[in-house]
């Protein structure tokens, strides 16, 4: 008998689940400064072309692997092929990876939007993040713990793992019953005052006008795959678990991948409005260009935004605490989806209840996160997310993609799963965008990002602090794959579960 695999509540549990998953830190902080600064209003044709050759099929196939073999992504990739366990657990050691840090970043917008009840950051938002909160230390000085830090890390985590005890139905999928629609209303109001601001047509300008020489670049090109890919949580192993949640019957993989994909877009494109927006406005308020205050990433966050909200005219304070209440709700939905991803997978493995698995394996990330609250912290995650993303999520998603087109031929196998349990059939696009496209571009991606490495060391840092925690944090995540993989099963008879089961 198989054993009764946990089940989503609802189709609309699943997807809200699964588009918190998408809608992360890197919608609001990263998607705006990509497109502003590869062609503006031009790069949104590739950015949706990308969209439908790339993010949908990897939705469709990661949907499609979990739900037909049952299981988190190291079983799942086993029941298809024995020889595809370690592509499963390398993709939860790069869970591990990321969702120690992602935390941290979850604490600041934790502390930052206490801070904005008083405006804490004063004139210098700059210099009271780096010298006053972060207390940044130099490379190889560990510096000691920051409280400020510290004490919301450790919130998140009691938070992130107790949702997750509590299981798929009365943990994952209530939590994002909340967080999601938090995060539309946060957002949602905070965007409509940014564009009611003066100067907020001068950031739209900034944003929408479109350079269409920009399109004969294929480094255009290369960033819209590359912004797709990062942002749809394909590629390490949560969708894949999800998907494993869904019943067997009416699951409808299809329009949820159109569904998740088109709603993670819409909330970019929605992130991009309100932030250059506001960026617009400071850019009149200090009587500057546009292309002065613009940034990206954590300067966007935690430097320009400060500033956007002390030079607001009326209730500064109120758009502080949306905006970083809103990256707490994106943040929180993405890091409990990161987790469950670790937890189901080690579940699946050793036999072990879901609250040991949270304690032990959860608990253990917590516990490694704690190292990006001191005041190496800021380097080190900097670090550390630059080399996990471009040699760990992308190579990984690269790996995954040549495996099941090409070495093992697995995606009619797929592809009739898929249709047999969807609304909307699919054609031969799909194959086609995953034996050719997603490859071939995956492949630019991950190119690029080695030629830049190769070229410069990453922000001027010393070549030693970047072989041991940058390489060292990529290879870390395939090492807990080879190391995982190793270990035997609880119970290998579940190892032989047969498609036909799941008919």
């Amino acid at each position: 008998m198989v054993e009764q695999r946990e089940e989503w509540g609802s189709r609309a549990g699943f997807l809200l689940a699964a588009i918190g998953s998408a809608v992360g830190l890197g919608n609001i902080w990263r998607f705006p400064y990509v497109a502003y600064d590869n062609g503006g209003g031009a790069f949104l044709l590739p950015y949706l072309i990308a969209l439908l050759t790339a993010g949908i099929p990897l939705l469709v196939l990661e949907y499609s692997i979990g739900h037909r073999f049952r299981g988190s992504a190291p079983l799942a990739m086993r029941r298809l092929h024995r020889r595809a366990e370690v592509l499963g657990w390398w993709q939860v050691g790069v869970c591990f990876v990321i969702s120690s840090y992602y935390a941290v970043v979850i604490a600041w917008a934790v502390a930052y939007t206490g801070f904005s009840f008083d405006l804490s950051w004063g004139d210098d938002p700059e210099t009271f993040l780096f010298d006053s909160y972060w207390a940044a230390s130099e490379p190889w000085q560990l510096g000691g713990f920051r409280l400020g830090v510290l004490l919301p890390l450790v919130a998140i985590w009691l938070i992130t793992l107790g949702v997750l005890a509590g299981g798929v139905r009365r943990g994952v999928e209530r939590a994002n019953r909340i967080l999601i629609p938090l995060l539309l209303v946060t957002f949602g109001v905070l965007v409509v005052r940014a564009v009611t601001l003066p100067g907020a047509t001068a950031g739209l300008d900034a944003l929408f006008s479109p350079d269409w020489s920009a399109l004969t670049d294929s480094s255009i090109w290369v960033s819209a795959y590359g912004q797709i890919f990062f942002s749809l949580s394909v590629g390490f192993a949560i969708m894949i678990t999800y998907a494993s949640y869904l019943p067997r019957r009416g699951a409808d993989l299809t329009t949820n991948a159109f569904i998740a994909g088109f709603a993670n877009s819409s909330f970019e494109l929605l992130a991009g409005i309100g932030v250059f927006a506001a960026i617009g406005f400071l850019a009149g308020a200090q009587a500057v260009a546009v292309d002065e205050v613009a940034a990206g990433g954590v300067g966007l966050a935690f430097v320009v935004f400060p500033a956007i909200v002390s030079e607001l005219p009326a209730f500064n304070r109120l758009f502080g605490v949306l905006f970083f209440a809103s990256l707490v709700a994106a943040g929180l939905s993405s890091l409990i989806s990161i987790t469950e991803a670790s937890t189901s997978a080690v579940m699946d493995k050793f036999g072990w209840s879901r609250r040991r698995a949270v304690a032990v394996f959860g608990g253990a990330t917590a516990l490694t996160s704690l190292v990006f609250s001191t005041g190496l912290g800021p380097t080190l995650l900097d670090v550390v997310d630059n080399f996990v993303n471009s040699f760990g999520v992308a190579v990984v998603g690269l790996v995954e993609v040549i495996a099941l087109a090409w070495v093992l031929r697995r995606l009619g196998e797929l592809r009739r799963h898929a249709d047999q349990v969807s609304d909307l059939p699919l054609g031969r696009w799909w194959t086609v965008a995953l034996v050719a496209v997603t490859p071939l571009l995956l492949g630019a991606v991950t190119l690029g990002n080695l030629r830049r490495e190769l070229t410069e060391p990453y922000e001027g840092l010393p070549t030693s602090f970047l072989a041991v925690f940058g390489w060292g944090a990529a290879l870390l995540a395939l090492a807990i794959g080879v190391a995982f993989t190793a270990r035997p099963w609880h119970d290998p008879s579940r190892l032989e579960f047969t498609p036909e089961e799941i008919a």
